[in-house]
């Protein structure tokens, strides 16, 4: 087994400073998951009403699964771009296109 750990020549106040904002980044992942777990369950409610999905709850919640991403990267220190809200939000062009068909098997 091998140490990968790669030591930082940043002092600890830019360490605590990155902290910080990942503590507040971690309580937008909570809300961002909460969100998404409300609107899934829209989305299925709607889904078995009106026989089809709603395009644009879709589009949002991709765009906000493609945030928590974000988030997840820059909380486990794998990115270094700050996310919302110490960035803009990611946009439709941004994200990885949703399948055209949904299937259910």
């Amino acid at each position: 087994m091998t140490n990968d750990t790669v030591s930082t020549t940043v002092d600890r106040g830019a360490i605590l400073k990155r902290f910080l904002v990942t503590l507040v980044c971690m309580i937008f992942f909570e809300v961002t998951g909460f969100i998404i777990q409300l609107a899934v369950l829209f989305q299925y409610g709607y889904l078995l009403i009106a026989k089809k999905r709603s395009e644009p709850l879709r589009r949002f919640t991709n765009s906000l699964s493609h945030y928590g991403y974000r988030l997840m990267r820059y909380n486990t220190l794998n990115d270094n771009a700050r996310p919302f809200p110490f960035a803009r939000f990611p946009e439709d062009a941004e994200c990885e296109e949703p399948a055209k068909q949904v299937l259910f098997k």
